[in-house]
């Protein structure tokens, strides 16, 4: 007699759309046309009885399907559990019953390092005045929300200040060649960038929010809503980042020890584990966190995938200034420093290795080496101090294949023989990383200190650290994304190493945070004063219930958020879910909330796919939009 699973497996594969050419079930087509509720799917499901009685309940005569439970049963490691197809390389990052790949939710934002919530604050956090919301939508809540959405406050920036923004220059492909900084939503902004910069991204560098278990941590909810929300914040983006770079192109992101393994774990979903190219380590902190609790952490790491490594190809670094000062020799062929070819420590005398104990011939007048004894040469042999015989490194057959590697000086007892140790004037760059110049208090905190803006921004990375990331990962005429723009040390590195090389990269900014103006922008306007040719474009997400957002986060009282609410039953885009007369009539249970609670439930009324204002209603006088503001996004969408 067929089980369940058989019975479903037999009954599915009468859909040729859920079938592929090897005769193997789709699951994950499967799983996507139960969550559209695909009439021909509940029908084909209806027609067996066995199945019709397990996923189909009835209320009040009405066959109701439950996707939830078909959804679970045909992720359930049982269910086709011989296919290799259906589960090549599956890890199984789960929330709850479902697999975080498949998970179709999306973390609206998350609190950035300096930003937190004002219900639940510490004493530490109270000092802050920052306010931000996570907020989680389910499938059903999403349409629009990854639509292209409208720029507003175009500016271009120079040395000589903010102008305004005529059009966007463009390079001899067509693509946008001006560097960017936007403001509002990332994962919004990655959606609205698809359209121009879909395929063309040499490098994604991210440097996102840690959700580490310690001080700095800025949010108050508990460790599993945090972490589970985290993940899922981070698969948003990571997938809208992938659809942006080039088939040569690398995502690399910093990270620390709180959750490396499962973002490890979750980018190996998004891009195949075989992408994975490199986890580096980097000293960041030489003197180690004082509060940390048992090992003071000092390092962070960056996970770095290829898009294709197929594709992929990294560059080596130049030397630094201490590998210069040691290999101070050059030659031809590269730089060298000289060693002795005389073996010493373990297994260096002629009992243990007689293979390399033989003499070698030295012509002085015509400064030549040779293996076999001739006429006016002077036999060396690997003798060490207090007279003790010793061997060479090198056998006979690899000194005559490397003897132009080979030196002979005058010593106090004879002849000393070197080899020259050869390093290249570049070197490939290795996984662990530990240098001063990537102390982010001396290059990072500091030097944004150095710039006296307004505001503070906490754990800025080395700028030396991100120029040799860049280093490896770009070519001259790369552009370059980072989406947790933070203080602008992407786009500082990005300018430092043009100048350096005379390179043309291009860097594209997002940040949604409010220092973004007097930090990140003012920082990158500091930068250009010194360098004649550079500029960027500054322009923000046009708000629709952002603005909404806003007002929410910094009002104070009761009366405020009740008179807010008035205002948004008239003016904003409110959930479907909402009934504004219901509420009204509750006003009484609503005023008894807390202000937090208050804040909470207005966010909640909110329909979050009207954040900003979308691209395909630019025209609408509703929204108010100007005709410069239309003409630059035409160009900017090349519509």
């Amino acid at each position: 007699m067929e089980n369940i699973f058989e019975k479903l497996i037999k009954l599915l594969k009468k859909d040729e759309r859920l079938v592929s050419q090897d005769g193997v079930l789709l699951k994950n087509q499967t799983q996507e046309l139960a969550r559209k509720n695909d009439p021909e799917l509940i029908k084909l499901l209806l027609s067996d009885k066995v199945i019709k009685q397990h996923f189909f309940f009835e209320v009040e005569k009405t066959l109701i399907f439950d996707k939830e439970k078909f959804i679970r049963f045909i992720s359930n490691k049982q269910f086709l559990p011989d296919s290799y197809t259906a589960f090549k390389n599956k890890i199984g990052l789960t929330v709850g019953d479902e697999y975080l790949s498949e998970s179709k939710e999306v973390v609206l934002a998350w609190p950035y390092k300096d930003c937190v919530l004002e219900g639940g604050m510490t004493k530490e956090d109270q000092k802050r005045d920052e306010i931000f919301y996570n907020e989680t939508l389910a499938p059903d809540d999403i349409n629009r929300l990854l639509d292209p959405k409208v720029f507003t406050n175009f500016k271009r920036i120079d040395k000589k200040g903010e102008h305004k923004l005529d059009d966007f220059k463009r390079d001899e492909k067509g693509i946008i060649k001006d560097n960017l900084i936007i403001k509002g939503n990332n994962l919004l902004a990655l959606a609205s960038l698809k359209k121009e910069f879909a395929g063309k991204v040499k490098l994604i560098y991210i440097d996102p929010p840690y959700n580490p278990d310690s001080a700095a941590n800025t949010f108050s909810y508990n460790n599993s809503f945090n972490h589970t929300s985290w993940l899922s914040f981070m698969k948003n983006r990571t997938d809208q980042a992938k659809k942006l770079l080039a088939n040569d192109g690398f995502y690399c992101v910093a990270i620390d020890h709180y959750e490396i393994f499962y973002l490890g774990v979750l980018c190996d979903e998004i891009f195949g584990r075989e992408n994975r190219i490199g986890v580096i380590a980097v000293e960041t902190n030489p003197g180690g966190r004082s509060d940390s609790e048992f090992f003071a952490t000092s390092n962070e790491y960056f996970l770095i995938y290829a898009k294709d490594i197929a594709h992929a190809k990294i560059n080596n670094l130049s030397l630094d200034q201490k590998e210069l000062l040691v290999y101070n020799l050059e030659d031809n062929i590269s730089k060298y420093k000289l060693v002795p070819l005389r073996r010493t420590g373990s297994n260096s005398t002629p009992d243990k290795r007689p293979n390399l104990c033989f003499p070698i011939y030295y012509d002085v007048k015509q400064n030549k080496i040779y293996l076999e004894k001739k006429k006016g040469t002077t036999e060396i042999m690997p003798m060490g101090s207090e007279s003790i015989m010793h061997v060479w490194r090198w056998s006979k057959e690899k000194i005559l294949k490397s003897i132009n590697d080979i030196e002979i000086k005058k010593s106090k007892n004879g002849y000393a023989v070197f080899v020259k140790d050869r390093i290249k004037f570049e070197k490939k760059p290795k996984t662990l990383w530990y240098s001063s110049k990537y102390d982010a208090s001396s290059h990072g905190t500091k030097l944004l200190q150095s710039f006296d803006l307004d505001g503070k921004f906490s754990y800025p990375k080395s700028l030396y650290l991100m120029k040799d990331i860049l280093k490896i990962l770009t070519n001259k005429d790369s552009i370059v994304i980072d989406y947790h723009a933070g203080s602008g040390t992407t786009a500082h590195a990005v300018l430092e190493l043009n100048k350096e090389d005379g390179g043309n990269r291009r860097f594209v900014l997002c940040e949604q945070m409010e220092y973004v103006e007097t930090v990140t922008k003012e920082r990158i306007r500091k930068v250009i004063e010194n360098n004649s040719d550079d500029e960027f474009v500054y322009m923000e997400l046009a708000k629709w219930n952002e603005e909404w957002v806003e007002k929410i986060e910094k009002a104070k009282t009761g009366k405020e958020l009740a008179k807010l609410w008035d205002e948004m039953k008239d003016i904003a885009f409110l959930s479907y879910k909402v009934n504004p007369t219901m509420v009204d009539s509750d006003a009484k249970d609503f005023s008894d909330l807390s202000i937090a609670d208050q804040k909470k439930f207005l966010m909640e009324c909110l329909d979050k796919n009207q954040l900003y204002v979308n691209l395909s209603e630019i025209e609408d006088k509703e929204y108010g939009v100007s005709k410069e503001d239309i003409k630059l996004n035409k160009e900017f969408y090349n519509l």
